[in-house]
């Protein structure tokens, strides 16, 4: 994959057109009618609320250009991509590996900067085993969304140089911490050519220890495009101890091979 096919120049999205023109008009129109500021005032104050639900909404595409499905010819093809969050973990993703192994399937993982360097033999050998690491910030922190864009830039640009020096490839992908952002994200990553993904659906296994639920909520309606998500860090619990990825990821290896669709990255959705 050529590190150019994922520059994209930015522009402003239609939202944030609409809001610099509200905050021109509140502006006019308390020179125009200065005892009218608490109507101009509210109007900005509301265009804020917008903004911040469209930040909190991680499949949105109001801030900016979004994957929350594959292409659609490689949804046609059959491929699904299975995105896994947070690690590497020293305990839990040498045994997600082997379990991908078992079915010849290859996975996405949106890796936390600090800990490739912490990890770096576990990230090698994602790489060794044909699967892609992706960015997932540097330290993970969890006021990403309220980052300025000098800080943004400081979390992304050191993750992709972690990523980097560890494994030799430069990640094309982000995904923020929990799936949150703000109106700097898009213009920052697009000037550090990445592309934002999210997910089509998710098992909220960080918080749900029980591996049928998790399962389900993947599993249902499952087909070609969909892009899903685990998590080998920060992987919640069953009440035998075990991360509930364990539990879920060969169930829904299984499914994906007996409706013949084939488990993919996300960079080779781009080839």
């Amino acid at each position: 994959m050529n590190q150019d096919s994922l520059q994209h120049r930015w522009a402003p999205p239609p939202l944030l057109y609409a809001s610099a023109a509200v905050h021109t008009g509140a502006v006019a129109a308390v020179l125009a009618w200065p005892r009218e500021w608490p109507w101009a005032l509210g109007a900005v104050a509301a265009n804020h609320v917008v903004l911040a639900g469209a930040g909190l909404w991680p499949r949105s595409q109001l801030l900016g250009p979004n994957w929350v499905r594959l292409p659609a010819n490689v949804g046609a093809a059959g491929g699904v991509a299975i995105t896994i969050d947070d690690g590497p973990d020293p305990d839990v993703t040498p045994q997600v590996l082997e379990q991908l192994d078992q079915y010849r399937a290859r996975a996405t993982f949106f890796c936390v900067g600090e800990r490739v360097l912490r990890f770096a033999d576990i990230a090698q050998e994602i790489v060794r085993r044909g699967h892609t690491i992706e960015n997932h910030s540097q330290r993970h922190r969890h006021n990403f969304s309220l980052l300025g864009p000098a800080a943004m830039v400081d979390e992304i640009s050191r993750a992709q140089e972690s990523i980097q020096r560890v494994t030799g490839s430069r990640p094309g992908f982000f995904r923020a911490p929990a799936g949150l952002r703000n109106p700097f994200l898009d213009p920052v990553l697009s000037r550090l050519g990445l592309r934002l993904a999210s997910w089509t659906r998710r098992g909220f296994d960080t918080v749900n220890g029980n591996a049928e639920t998790v399962y389900r909520r993947l599993a249902n309606a499952l087909q070609g495009g969909d892009i899903l998500l685990l998590h080998d860090g920060n992987s919640a619990r069953g009440s035998d101890g075990k991360p509930v990825i364990l539990g879920v990821l060969p169930r829904l290896l299984e499914v994906l091979r007996s409706h013949d669709l084939k488990p993919v990255t996300l960079r080779s959705a781009l080839t």
